[in-house]
């Protein structure tokens, strides 16, 4: 076997990592194995917080340094704590959503709160796949604002994903950063961050830079990660934009996409 190219494999979970219910196959677990064993490091980088991407990890038995909450918190896996963890400012926050829905009438709100245990509101008419990831429903809008923010979901009754987000990056985009995340996830975020900020903390951590890395992804909020990774690989069920700068594409999720490339590499 020759040198695996990569010392840091970087893969988003929902749409790449994770099939549709949620597992992760077994060739794609001894894939990441074989890569590990060959002297890379893998790091998850999610927009999920750490409250949801935990059982993820526990899973996988996965005790290194992932990022997660769109690059918000570097979270160790093994010892259990943050090591770094950014707000979504919240007077900003406030502005932004009167300002974008002037803009384009009411929106659906929900909200994921800071901290290990960071609870993930839930408003009124907001569309949300039900399943074992706890929410908290909200009635009251004040409670969205009570307690520190990594970041909001918003949602308009007609409005497509990409419209959304491109109608929000128009109207607040100097103010906060709008990212798209997956089917009905758009994202008010703080501005100036990205799944690259959170992976170049995490990477630096570990001694690791851009050159040494290559990231797996499938939608839009990945095209930071893969401006910052060496080598970028977009899923087959990607979004065109990631399709668009990625450098190959391979299969979709359900595919064992990440293995087929990590094994070609493995044997190369």
């Amino acid at each position: 076997m020759s040198t695996f190219p990569y010392r840091l494999v970087a893969t988003d979970l929902d749409g790449t990592l994770l099939r549709a219910d949620e597992s992760v196959s077994v060739r794609t677990r001894e894939a990441l194995k074989a890569a590990a064993a060959a002297g890379a490091a893998h790091i998850i980088v999610t927009g999920r917080g750490v409250n949801w991407t935990r059982p993820i990890l526990d899973d996988l038995g996965y005790e290194g340094i992932a990022v997660c909450g769109q690059g918000a918190q570097v979270y160790h896996a093994g010892e259990r704590r943050l090591l770094t963890s950014l707000t979504l400012d919240r007077r900003l926050a406030q502005a932004a959503m009167t300002k974008l829905e002037t803009e384009v009438g009411p929106l659906a709100l929900a909200a994921s709160r800071d901290g290990l245990d960071g609870e993930v509101l839930v408003g009124p008419g907001y569309r949300h796949q039900d399943g074992p990831l706890p929410y908290l429903p909200f009635e009251n809008p004040a409670d969205v604002w009570a307690e520190p923010l990594t970041k909001l979901y918003i949602q308009h009754p007609t409005l497509t994903d990409d419209e959304l987000t491109r109608v929000a990056r128009e109207a607040v985009g100097g103010i906060v950063d709008v990212v798209l995340a997956g089917p009905d996830i758009v994202e008010i975020v703080p501005l100036g961050l990205s799944k690259a900020t959170g992976l170049s903390l995490a990477a630096r951590r570990l001694g690791m830079k851009s050159a040494d890395t290559i990231a797996f992804g499938d939608m839009p909020n990945d095209i930071p990660m893969f401006g910052w990774a060496a080598h970028g690989v977009a899923m087959a069920n990607a979004h065109q934009e990631l399709k668009a700068v990625s450098h190959e594409v391979t299969g979709s999720n359900e595919e064992d996409g990440i293995a087929a490339v990590l094994e070609r590499l493995l044997d190369a």
